[in-house]
């Protein structure tokens, strides 16, 4: 039996992005959960304020975000982590989640997912620091980490990158946004076999599930959110799903935001193709 995921399946979403709400609003029932880029959102008020209400009566949500820096060394923002604690409230979020990576450091607000040397150092660093975000949430939120794409390793590598995010998770005690996408793209980058990669990961801690589409720039995969699924990556996801069992799945598609036909005709590919293995139909 797979095992058990901490927060119930919300079933199949989106990514909520501005140029879709209004559309997205009036044929609600096409997606299952709707997740808001916190960022978006914390502070705001005029439109993003009336569509964080909108959402909360019309879908379940998640939160996500890309500015926590829960690895940087500068102390965590507490009043970051407050907006975002309202922000949950607000929608009625089912939970938060963000990177193992830093996006900013001595001042400075770098605009990038930037990795971390997987050493055991970064898990003690990484784990105290998910403590504090889950005492400043309480336990009403709960928090997850995402594994990130690297275009790059460390030679202070002590660990390899499943290693370091199992010793974080279970050190933290904390959830996993598996991105299969991510997985994927850093798996050619770097060489290793994806699915060996996921089995590898606590996946009883899976809070919920990311894929989105990647290209090709100059030899290298570089994860973009700017265009449909390759059927290897929907093969892993499905892999994935047969050691999971039903896990809420978002599509991310954040450059060149297609028409909403495009991007829902992409969700249904997937539910389909979760549907054909949760159904007995295997991963094959």
């Amino acid at each position: 039996m797979p095992p058990v995921s901490p927060t119930a399946a919300l079933g199949h979403g989106v990514g909520l992005r501005r140029p879709h709400w209004a559309e997205l609003l009036q044929q609600p029932e096409r997606v299952d959960f709707v997740e808001l880029l916190a960022d978006n959102f914390l502070g705001r008020g005029g439109a993003p304020a009336r569509m964080a209400d909108r959402v909360r009566e019309t879908w379940p949500c998640v939160l996500h975000g890309v500015a926590l820096s829960i690895g940087g060394p500068a102390p965590l923002d507490t009043d970051y982590l407050d907006a975002v604690a309202a922000l949950a409230r607000r929608t009625g979020a089912r939970w938060y989640t963000d990177h193992v990576c830093f996006s900013n450091a001595f001042g400075v607000e770098l605009h990038e997912l930037v990795p971390l040397p997987c050493t055991r150092e970064a898990v003690r660093h990484v784990v105290e620091r998910v403590k504090q975000v889950q005492a400043r949430l309480g336990p009403g939120l709960p928090f997850g980490l995402e594994n990130a794409t690297t275009y790059l390793r460390f030679p202070q590598d002590e660990l390899g990158e499943a290693e370091f995010l199992t010793e974080i998770l279970n050190g933290a005690d904390c959830g996993l946004l598996l991105d299969v996408n991510n997985v994927y793209v850093n798996s050619v980058n770097h060489g290793f076999d994806p699915r060996a990669f996921i089995d590898a990961l606590p996946l009883r801690r899976v809070l919920q599930i990311h894929l989105a589409g990647h290209e090709w720039v100059d030899g290298t995969i570089i994860d973009t959110h700017g265009t449909t699924m390759i059927p290897e990556v929907l093969d892993l996801y499905a892999y994935t799903l047969e050691r999971t069992g039903p896990v809420s799945t978002l599509v991310e598609w954040d450059n060149r935001i297609p028409p909403l036909d495009v991007l829902l005709a992409e969700n249904d590919r997937v539910r389909a193709r979760a549907a054909a293995v949760l159904c007995g139909g295997g991963a094959a």
